[in-house]
C-alpha cells in the first residue's frame, strides 16, 4: 500500500502543472479577457477599421465558437457590415484546428481534475493525506519552474516562442496569416503575449500557493 500511494503522490505531482496552466487558460478563453485587452491602454489599434466595440463583437463570437458544439458554419455563415465573410477558408480551417485542440485538452483537463479529487477523497479516507499533500506541493514547485523559464521565454523572444507553441501543435503554415485578415486584426501578436503573461502570473499564484500549503497540509498530517 505505501509504494502504491507514494507512486499516487507523484502521480498528482505530474498532473498539477497541466491543470494549473489549463486553469488559467480556461479563465483566459473568456469575454472577461476580451474586455481587458481591448480596453488596455496602449493595445494596438486595428489599421483596417475594425474598432473596439467591432473586435468585441467578433471576438466573443469567435471564443463562444471554440467552447459551444457548433460546426464552422456559426463562424462561416457570419458577414461584415460590408457582407464580406468574417473569415476566409484558411481561417475557418485554422479555427477549426484551434476548438478541437482546445475541446480535447479541456477533456483531458476535467478527467485529470476529477482523477485528483478523488486520489483526495481517497487518501483522507485511507489516511495517506501526508502523500497527496506532497504529491501537490512538489506539483507546486514544480509548475514554478516550468512557468518562470515560459515567462523567461516571453521577456527574451516571444515570437519564437509562439512559433514554436504553432509548429508543436499544427502542421505545416496552416496558422500563418496576412496583417489585413480578420484573425490578426482580432488577435494581434501582443494580444498573445499579453495572454501568455497572464497565463504565468494565474500559474505562478497557483502553483506558489499550493507549493506552500501542500507542504504545510502534509506537516500536519504527518503528525495526525
Amino acid at each position: 500500500m505505501k509504494q502504491l500511494t507514494k507512486l499516487l503522490s507523484w502521480l498528482i505531482t505530474l498532473f498539477i502543472p497541466y491543470l494549473l496552466m489549463m486553469t488559467a487558460i480556461r479563465l483566459l478563453i473568456s469575454p472577461f479577457f476580451l474586455q481587458f485587452e481591448y480596453n488596455r491602454p496602449g493595445f494596438p489599434a486595428d489599421t483596417y477599421g475594425f474598432t473596439r466595440e467591432d473586435r468585441l463583437k467578433w471576438g466573443g463570437i469567435s471564443v463562444e465558437y471554440l467552447l459551444n458544439d457548433a460546426d464552422i458554419s456559426f463562424l462561416g455563415d457570419e458577414r461584415l457590415e460590408d457582407g464580406s465573410p468574417l473569415y476566409i477558408d484558411r481561417e475557418l480551417s485554422h479555427m477549426l484546428d484551434v476548438k478541437i485542440l482546445i475541446q480535447k485538452t479541456l477533456r483531458i483537463f476535467y478527467t485529470i481534475l476529477a482523477v485528483t479529487l478523488g486520489l483526495g477523497l481517497w487518501a483522507w479516507r485511507e489516511k495517506w493525506a501526508e502523500d497527496y499533500w506532497r504529491g501537490i506541493s512538489r506539483g507546486g514547485w514544480l509548475t514554478t519552474g516550468l512557468i518562470l523559464s515560459i515567462l523567461l521565454f516571453v521577456l527574451i523572444s516571444f515570437s519564437e516562442l509562439f512559433t514554436a507553441f504553432h509548429r508543436i501543435f499544427f502542421t505545416g503554415d496552416t496558422w500563418i496569416f496576412l496583417y489585413s485578415d480578420t484573425l490578426i486584426r482580432l488577435f494581434p501578436l501582443q494580444f498573445w503575449q499579453d495572454a501568455f503573461i497572464l497565463m504565468g502570473v494565474f500559474s505562478l499564484t497557483g502553483a506558489l500557493i499550493l507549493g506552500y500549503f501542500g507542504q504545510k497540509f502534509a506537516r500536519k498530517a504527518q503528525t495526525n
